[in-house]
């Protein structure tokens, strides 16, 4: 028999997984099987398949840049498409001065892509870009394979990521915009409509059942866009009543934005301890996250961390996900992280300052503060180091894996934080216990003296703050 013992509790508790353990862990028991198919040789078999990894082939047009930039951004296409759960088999890149109008590829090179299509058994292939209606059904008609283009293949990792109702109404909005150019029938599905004044039976060529399918297809679509939108604009309410009860508090507000896979994440869990989902995989979390932390000099800040970036981001998703931009935008701070590993970190610093700054001109609001953070110095070498130390000199350079650098980008937060902070001395009634705890929260308390009025504080605060309290603030002469 084995005797039990009873240990300290610590011993014997077992240590509560976070938010993002759980969604990992969620996330990876849905991976696809490799080598299963889906057809069925025996129909007793229907409970027992398995659906099969997408086989893919990668085909991009280089149009300007060096060959090193072409071959970085088919090397980010196909990390895109492991995310996606695709397994990529080949990859072709064209030099053009332009893609083709009819095929995306010229037709030797759409030719070439067929018999490479046969020889690797692929049975789905990605286009690094996004192609017309007309290039994608032209496309397929060659390789005889399906097509997908860049922008469906972000769209698919988005719905397949996204977790919250908004996150989930949001991708969901940008699909349909997507899919609703691109709708395809055949058959009765695109017979003629009946025209004008003949009625259902208006004579040669123009005999058909009405309306067709395909333009019901569009019309269920608007109706459902539309029912979205205004789903969306109530959660926007939401989001915006609790941005502004954070805004009451004067509590700093800095938000975190960067490149897919930049460490965003990381970065905030290694700030606050906030458990968010981290993942080496591409848009691995779209919801943000709002977390508090407490700077050394006592101060809280408020750290959100947002969806990630790309090159080429879709301007469906960038409609759509214009409430969670709003983060960013109304930030006291942006923190803006970027993959110092990358071998092209200013193409990333460029895809997420353009996306910013298109949706700041259409909403007509001033560039916010921002402090550039160069994250995974861990896997920089030290010339790259030092190439990166010379061209951002002003940048935080830091690895929220190793820990390294996070006390000096705490020091530039305060010293941020701190640039407006003003001293004066308040005297604050005993019945004003309120304004004690919010200096206690939101300001640096420098000396506290009890009399027989109240407590007289000397403190340093934000600007702010002190607007706040300018009734409770006396001259410096009174207080000796």
């Amino acid at each position: 028999m084995t005797e039990l013992t009873n240990g300290p509790v610590s011993e014997r508790t077992t240590p509560v997984p976070t938010t993002g353990e759980l969604q990992l862990d969620e996330r990876s028991s849905l991976q696809r099987v490799v080598g299963l198919s889906t057809e069925l040789e025996d129909i007793t078999e229907v409970e027992n398949r398995q659906l099969r990894l997408e086989q893919v082939v990668l085909v991009g047009v280089w149009t300007t840049g060096s060959a090193a930039a072409a071959q970085a951004s088919m090397a980010e296409l196909a990390a895109l498409a492991e995310t996606a759960g695709s397994q990529v088999l080949d990859a072709l890149i064209q030099r053009r001065a332009k893609p083709d109008p009819a095929t995306y590829l010229g037709s030797g090179k759409a030719e070439e892509l067929r018999e490479v299509v046969l020889a690797t058994g692929a049975d789905t292939v990605i286009c690094d870009g996004e192609l017309t209606p007309a290039q994608l059904t032209a496309l397929e008609k060659v390789v005889k394979v399906k097509v997908v283009d860049r922008t469906a293949l972000i769209l698919d990792i988005f719905a397949q990521h996204a977790t919250s109702r908004e996150g989930k109404a949001q991708v969901a909005l940008a699909q349909m915009e997507y899919m609703m150019p691109r709708l395809r029938g055949w058959g009765e599905s695109m017979s003629r409509q009946a025209g004008g004044r003949a009625g259902s039976n208006g004579g040669v060529g123009l005999r058909g059942p009405g309306e067709t399918k395909i333009e019901t297809d569009r019309r269920r679509i608007r109706e459902r866009m539309a029912k979205i939108r205004r789903e969306i604009r109530g959660m926007k309410t939401a989001r915006t009543v609790k941005r502004a009860a954070r805004a009451r508090t004067g509590i700093p507000a800095l938000t975190v934005v960067g490149y897919t896979n930049a460490g965003k994440s990381s970065l905030v869990n290694a700030m606050t301890g906030a458990g968010v989902l981290v993942q080496d995989a591409l848009f691995a979390t779209l919801d943000p996250t709002t977390r508090r932390a407490q700077l050394a000099d006592g101060h809280e800040v408020v750290f959100t961390d947002t969806v990630g970036f790309v090159r080429h981001l879709p301007t469906q998703l960038v409609e759509a996900f214009r409430s969670t931009l709003e983060e960013a935008m109304e930030a006291d701070l942006l923190v803006h992280v970027v993959d110092g590993s990358d071998p092209f970190p200013a193409n990333q610093i460029s895809a997420v300052r353009q996306v910013l700054g298109e949706v700041l001109a259409e909403e007509k609001l001033p560039w916010p503060p921002e402090m550039l953070v160069i994250n995974k110095i861990d896997a920089v070498d030290g010339i790259t180091m030092t190439a990166l130390r010379g061209e951002y000199p002003d940048a935080q350079f830091v690895s929220a894996k190793t820990g390294e650098g996070l006390d000096d980008l705490f020091q530039a937060i305060t010293d941020f934080v701190q640039r407006d902070d003003v001293e004066a001395v308040l005297q604050v009634p005993f019945a004003r216990g309120e304004v004690i705890a919010r200096l206690h929260q939101q300001a640096h308390i420098l000396d506290t003296e009890h009399n027989a009025e109240g407590t007289r504080l000397r403190v340093r605060m934000p600007s702010a703050l002190a607007a706040a309290l300018s009734d409770l603030t006396i001259d410096e002469g009174s207080a000796d």
